[in-house]
């Protein structure tokens, strides 16, 4: 499948392109199936907040018809989204009147194990800390280095994600996930007002919690929230949902739960819509 520019099938970016030099822009990594980009409402409302919070002018309704054609010839896979600020000279200051770019890239989906899904997976305790940024927390910003160096810290088949923590120490996500703990029949989920990436699929079952009568809360958390939690898992808009079972630097283990089953059947069916 052929990259697109702005619309158009493209082998190269310009050198000046502010993604490239400052990781100056946002991006979007959404399953395609049948033709059609899942959770598209969901990717397109946090781009579009995306762009408010760093100012960058685009079209999004451009956005989603080019994203809507892509999809269509890409049929099956993964489409990756990205939008820098557009090209500039040298210095951080952007060029007056500079043009969003919009990049779009396909591939194949995934082959994740199914053992992932069905039989819940093992993760690593990352000591790569997410630094406190008010400013860009929740976005998926291009600028991921703390990600590629928490996720160069295992290399081994056994662990399939890794978990990070902030700065103070406090539970935040996966490497490429969001993190959910239930306890006593309520969901639980870090508060990313300080860092880590709003993933649509969490907001997605956050939005769907209170209807299938589950409690929610969005609060800071510790490892020993960690260690009391009946149920723990990640979730992503490509995979879904994967059912921890195991962290082994803490020591810790898990049941494969019947609410994380039920939800997995709900993000199924939010993938599939």
């Amino acid at each position: 499948m052929h990259s697109w520019i702005d619309g158009q099938p493209a082998t190269a970016v310009n050198l000046h392109n502010r993604g490239l030099a400052y990781g100056d822009g946002l991006f979007e990594t959404i399953a395609v199936r049948d033709g059609k980009p899942s959770l598209l409402e969901q990717h397109l409302q946090r781009l579009a907040s995306g762009c408010q919070r760093l100012a960058i002018d685009v079209d999004l309704a451009l956005v989603r018809d080019e994203l809507t054609r892509y999809a269509s010839q890409l049929g099956q896979g993964v489409a990756k989204l990205i939008l820098t600020r557009g090209d500039s000279q040298r210095g951080y200051a952007p060029a007056p009147g500079a043009a969003a770019r919009r990049i779009l890239q396909g591939g194949p989906l995934p082959a994740y194990p199914a053992a992932h899904s069905e039989h819940g997976v093992r993760v690593f305790a990352c000591q790569t800390r997410l630094a406190e940024q008010p400013l860009l927390a929740g976005l998926k910003h291009l600028n991921r280095l703390e990600q590629v160096l928490a996720r160069a810290e295992w290399q081994d088949a056994e662990h399939a994600e890794g978990l990070m923590r902030d700065s103070q120490g406090r539970l935040i996500e996966g490497v490429y996930s969001n993190l959910f703990l239930l306890r006593d029949g309520q969901l639980l989920t870090a508060d990313l007002s300080r860092c880590g990436v709003a993933g649509v699929m969490r907001a997605a079952l956050l939005e769907q919690a209170p209807a299938l009568g589950i409690a929610v809360q969005v609060r800071d958390l510790a490892l020993i929230d960690l260690e009391q939690a009946d149920e723990v898992f990640l979730c992503n808009s490509v995979y879904g949902i994967w059912p921890v079972r195991e962290c082994p630097a803490h020591t810790l283990n898990w049941p494969l739960g019947p609410l994380t089953r039920k939800l997995q059947a709900v993000a199924r069916t939010l993938l599939d819509t």
